[in-house]
């Protein structure tokens, strides 16, 4: 329609301009111009109708997205309430079931009554086997100063233990070199042990490896922390490499036993009174608890909750019942005995005063206390080392 009127009106300019009049020619010039404008003003409107159309259409599919998601939301809090509401119906048949179920007040009192006497039971238990451990070792010396330093040999790893057997009779010396293997190097005594040039009488090849520095010989048999378990403690034969018995001590193999012995998990011992492991317990603060166990069956008789924290301590041993903390600094320094804890109670940590090692600044991946001997033997940085303590009675010490 625009066209033919636009064609229409060239015509007619055509045929006035034939005319040759000068105000037919301001006329037409005057009329060009506006057709122009309106050229100009109808492209304009097009663009803006194809734009409007085009954010409309956006704004259709933007809509319809929208729906899509509004009705998958829907359904999935549908979902959800109906899983809901299944599970208020199941609470509430549950809670009927409970109240069905819940005693009356005289049956809780006798179940309460029955609970006291079950634990005094046990409480007297424990006071029996404690009496027991007394009665049967009558054991009454505690440390009283670390003598003298001997140091006897230098062999194997920077981490590892040395000791003697401590049963009556027995010389044989044990080397455990690093703190995980399994091989231990036997000879028939301190003094073939000290001979550099001498062999060891025995190489043990055990098929298992153990883990850290904490291992004892007694009456022949190995006690040792079972690699790759947290706490598995094992018995074995050293005269076939058999193992005899194992137990897992609760509790332990959750933190290292002395922060600055960051591979030793459980830390065997043997004093006067017989077998003990050593760990640190994360329920106590971290600090040490100590276990006597039977030697033959592994059980535990009694286990000690202490105060002696394991952060800065490198090492422990127990003389008498007695289990006395060795802390050092991470870099090395002079060893003190810090920290004690007394089966008996008749000392006292805070009672007794700080002990220190001979002067000589180092650190130890191990140390074993000796029964017979009364010495202490440890692993210094690769050097096997022994300790010479000096004992007196209880009393003394109390009185001191």
């Amino acid at each position: 329609m625009v066209w033919l009127f636009l064609l229409s009106l060239c015509l007619t300019l055509e045929s006035v301009q034939s005319q040759g009049s000068s105000q037919d020619a301001f006329i037409i010039q005057y009329l060009e111009r506006r057709l122009v404008q309106m050229e100009e003003r109808l492209s304009l409107c097009e663009q803006n109708t194809m734009s409007a159309t085009q954010k409309t259409y956006d704004l259709s599919s933007e809509i319809r997205g929208y729906l899509s998601t509004l009705s998958i939301l829907r359904s999935e809090v549908k979902t959800q309430v109906d899983s809901v509401s299944v599970r208020v119906d199941r609470m509430e048949r549950e809670l009927e079931y409970l109240e069905d179920k819940i005693p009356t007040q005289s049956d809780i009192e006798m179940e309460e009554a029955l609970l006291q006497q079950q634990i005094k039971a046990a409480e007297l238990e424990q006071l029996k086997k404690k009496a027991e451990i007394n009665v049967e070792n009558d054991c009454s010396m505690a440390l009283s100063q670390v003598k003298s330093l001997k140091i006897v040999k230098k062999a194997g790893d920077p981490n590892g233990c040395w000791f003697k057997d401590p049963s009556e009779g027995s010389n044989k010396v044990y080397l455990f070199s690093g703190f995980r293997n399994n091989t231990i190097l036997e000879y028939k005594s301190l003094k073939s042990f000290t001979k550099t040039s001498t062999l060891p009488a025995n190489e043990v090849q055990l098929p298992f490896y153990w883990q850290g520095t904490g291992h004892v010989v007694y009456n022949g048999f190995l006690y040792c922390h079972k690699a790759d378990t947290p706490n598995e403690i094992l018995k074995v034969d050293l005269l076939n490499g058999t193992v005899l018995d194992s137990t897992l001590l609760p509790g332990a193999g959750r933190l290292p036993v002395y922060s600055l012995n960051p591979n030793t998990y459980l830390d065997m011992a043997v004093d006067e009174l017989g077998l003990w492991v050593i760990h640190a317990d994360p329920e106590y603060g971290g600090n040490l608890v100590i276990s006597k166990l039977d030697k033959e069956s592994l059980a535990v008789e009694y286990t000690w909750d202490t105060q002696c924290r394991s952060h800065d301590a490198e090492a422990a041993f127990l003389i008498c019942g007695t289990l006395y903390v060795v802390y050092n600094t991470r870099y090395g320094g002079r060893p003190t005995i810090q920290c004690l804890y007394d089966i008996h109670d008749t000392i006292h940590s805070n009672e007794s005063p700080v002990m220190f090692f001979p002067k000589r600044y180092t650190s130890h991946s191990s140390i074993h206390y000796h029964p017979g001997d009364k010495h202490l033997y440890a692993w210094d940085d690769g050097y096997q080392t022994i300790y010479k303590v000096e004992t007196r009675s209880n009393a003394q010490m109390t009185s001191k």
